[in-house]
């Protein structure tokens, strides 16, 4: 399979999907084997070989080659609604976040709990560094942190609108910059310096309102030419990033007919695809701005997708 996408929904299913096609590959049909539970988040991990997914309190690792519908590793330890699923680069750890207010790291070779990190407030997303040895977690008490893997701290700490609820957050490719978006739609960009230089880590560059309505995902492209962002408004805005951080709007992506919860950038950043709580997922071409596939087939809403068709 060299383009992997997946999308996961409240009607409890996760579905592989054939991109170009739009037909439905596979179904992961999680209530045959008494498993409940809506699925909040999806991860594929950097070889193509793993699903994780973000189920209620559970992490569900499934084998993607795999025809089986159970888990292959099941990480239990979370107390409420895992947020946040991402791997390590070389895909040896998984890190969650969770409404519990903990961010945990765990490893997929002996699985088990590998590190805990103590929020302290309901954690809503949380990104892994380029350079692998940080994660940057923002939180429903509107801080944003990063967290040092080696010193095992909390390091730095970011409170850009007081107590509004930090949604999400996305970091560029080369880790030159922090995007986080808030509940009111609101989005603050931050340059991020090194951390030997005499300025700021994290050092403030411009903020804009993307949406009037609450912000459900900010995500860079990859080739960090442009941010997208994801509403309860139905669209989903495309900004390009100028040099000296400038974003200007440039496509407004229009056709789902309820929130829009997930999205996913291909690796070439010329597509990308978006979750709907109408029920659909559609690809979109960045270019032309247009739908040119949606994939029907869930009967609820679809709240998360996941895409990898770069090199496994």
């Amino acid at each position: 399979m060299s383009v992997i996408l997946v999308t996961g929904s409240y009607d409890k299913e996760i579905r592989f999907w054939e991109a170009w096609s739009g037909i439905c590959s596979r179904t992961i049909e999680r209530t045959r084997s008494g498993e409940t539970g809506q699925i909040n988040r999806l991860a594929i991990s950097p070889d193509k070989r793993l699903l994780a997914a973000g189920i209620h309190k559970k992490v569900c690792v499934y084998e993607i080659a795999s025809p089986s519908s159970s888990p292959a590793i099941t990480f239990d330890g979370h107390n409420s609604n895992v947020t946040s699923v991402s791997f390590h680069s070389e895909g040896k750890w998984l890190v969650t976040g969770s409404e519990d207010g903990t961010i945990k790291i765990w490893d997929l070779r002996s699985t088990h709990l590998h590190r805990n990190y103590d929020n302290e407030a309901p954690v809503n997303d949380v990104v892994v560094h380029p350079n692998q040895g940080e994660l940057i977690s923002c939180d429903q008490a509107g801080r944003i942190k990063q967290w040092d893997l080696s010193e095992n701290i909390c390091t730095h700490e970011l409170t850009p609108a007081g107590d509004i609820p930090m949604r999400s957050i996305s970091l560029a490719s080369d880790g030159s910059c922090l995007v986080a978006g808030n509940n009111k739609g609101r989005c603050y960009v931050w340059k991020i310096n090194d951390e030997r230089s005499d300025l700021p880590r994290f050092q403030a560059v411009t903020k804009f309102q993307a949406h009037n309505k609450y912000l459900t995902r900010v995500l860079f492209s990859p080739d960090v030419k442009y941010l997208a962002t994801c509403s309860a408004d139905t669209t989903v805005k495309i900004w390009s990033i100028s040099l000296n951080y400038e974003f200007k709007l440039d496509k407004i992506l229009q056709g789902h007919q309820r929130w829009v919860w997930d999205c996913a950038f291909s690796a070439d950043s010329a597509y990308l695809v978006t979750a709907s709580s109408d029920h659909t997922a559609r690809l979109w071409e960045m270019a032309s701005g247009e739908t040119v596939r949606q994939y029907n087939g869930h009967h609820k809403a679809a709240v998360c997708c996941a895409l990898h068709d770069g090199a496994g």
